[in-house]
C-alpha cells in the first residue's frame, strides 16, 4: 500500500510542475461549458463533461509519458508492475475529482433543477474512465503530440456521432451521455442504469488493457537487450 501511495504522490508532484498544463486542464472544461450555453442547460452539461474527459484524459497521457523513463528504474528497486500502474491511476483519479468539484458546484448553482446526485455519478464516471483511457493511449504512443492527436480525433467522434445510434456505445464516454440525460431531462431510471453500467464496464476493461501494456513493456525493455 506504501509503494501505491508512493507512486500516486510522484504522479501528483510530476502534474503539479506543469502549472501550465494545470491551467489549460481546468480552462478546457469551462470553455466546454460556456460556448455550449445557448439557453439549453442539457447541451452545456455534456460538453462539459467531455471537457472533463479530455482534461483528464490529457494529463493521464503526460503523466504515463513522463514517468516511462524511471519506470525501469522503479522496477529494479523492489516495485511491482500493478503498483506502478495503479498507483499512476490513483493519483489520476484523485487529480480528476479534485478537478471535477467546482465544475459540479457550478452546474449545481447555475442549474440548481438538475438531478444532483446523478450529476456526481457522471462526473465520477468521466473520470473514472479518463484516467486509464489517457493512460492506455500513452502505452501505446510513447509520443506526447501524436497521443494528443488521437485524444482529440477520438473526442470529437464522440462528440458529433449519435448518441442513439449502436456504434454510439463503443465510445467510451457514452455513459456520461445517459447519464446527463437523466440529470438534466429528468428522464426515467433506465438511463442511469445503463450509464452507470457501461462505465462500469468500460473502465474494468481499460484498466485490465493498462495492466496488459503495462506489464508487457516492462518485461520487454529493449535497451537491456543484447545484440
Amino acid at each position: 500500500m506504501n509503494k501505491l501511495l508512493t507512486v500516486a504522490e510522484m504522479t501528483l508532484r510530476e502534474l503539479l510542475r506543469r502549472r501550465v498544463v494545470l491551467l489549460l486542464l481546468l480552462l478546457l472544461p469551462l470553455g466546454f461549458y460556456v460556448i455550449r450555453h445557448d439557453g439549453y442547460i442539457g447541451q452545456s452539461v455534456r460538453s462539459l463533461f467531455l471537457g472533463i474527459s479530455w482534461a483528464v484524459s490529457t494529463a493521464a497521457l503526460f503523466a504515463t509519458s513522463a514517468n516511462r523513463a524511471i519506470e525501469p528504474r522503479l522496477r529494479m528497486a523492489g516495485y511491482r508492475s500493478h503498483q506502478l500502474y495503479l498507483g499512476r491511476l490513483l493519483g489520476l483519479w484523485s487529480m480528476g475529482l479534485a478537478l471535477a468539484v467546482p465544475f459540479y458546484l457550478l452546474v449545481v448553482i447555475d442549474a440548481p433543477e438538475v438531478r444532483r446526485g446523478a450529476l456526481a455519478v457522471a462526473m465520477v464516471g468521466c473520470v473514472a474512465i479518463a484516467a486509464p483511457f489517457g493512460m492506455l493511449i500513452g502505452s501505446l504512443l510513447p509520443r506526447e503530440l501524436e497521443g494528443t492527436l488521437l485524444l482529440l480525433t477520438l473526442v470529437a467522434i464522440q462528440m458529433i456521432i449519435d448518441p442513439a445510434g449502436a456504434g454510439a456505445k463503443l465510445t467510451p464516454f457514452w455513459s456520461s451521455r445517459e447519464i446527463g440525460t437523466y440529470a438534466v431531462d429528468h428522464t426515467g431510471v433506465d438511463y442511469l442504469v445503463r450509464g452507470s453500467v457501461h462505465g462500469a464496464v468500460v473502465t474494468a476493461l481499460l484498466v485490465a488493457l493498462v495492466a496488459a501494456a503495462t506489464t508487457y513493456r516492462l518485461r520487454h525493455r529493449g535497451h537491456l537487450r543484447t545484440h
